[in-house]
């Protein structure tokens, strides 16, 4: 999977754990990833959730003749986060054949709950 020159690499984000059905990640709460009010961007977390959904739901395919997209996403956008880094932890939730649902929690430095999504993944056949 290549990141350079992608939105992962652009907003710092880090996979740190990457195991079937469950993948952990990092992004920095910084001038990239804020709004102009000073704390973290809502669209910043949805980005950091789905990353962390379909890079655990490509895991999960044959990525040989498979490969996954985002079908729905959405957020409770739950605390403010200034500064700092922020921890998405998501889990597979139901893995068909055409279709993965995963939970992903958002936490700040102090483990207190930033964010809760669910993704909805689209499993296709590639040509």
């Amino acid at each position: 999977m290549e990141l350079k020159g992608t939105m992962i690499e652009a907003l710092g984000i880090e996979i740190t754990v990457l195991e079937k059905g469950k993948v952990v990640a990092t992004m920095p709460v910084d001038s990239r990833t804020r709004q102009p009010f000073g704390v973290l961007h809502g669209g910043a977390s949805v980005a950091l959730a789905e990353t962390v959904a379909s890079v655990g739901a490509f895991h999960l395919v044959d990525q040989e003749t498979e490969s996954v997209a985002g079908l729905e996403i959405n957020a409770n956008h739950i605390r403010a986060v200034k500064d700092g880094i922020v921890r998405a932890e998501a889990t597979v939730l139901h893995q068909g054949r055409t279709t993965m649902v995963w939970d992903i929690k958002i936490f700040d430095e102090q483990e207190r709950l930033v964010c809760v999504s669910r993704c909805t993944m689209a499993v296709i056949k590639r040509k």
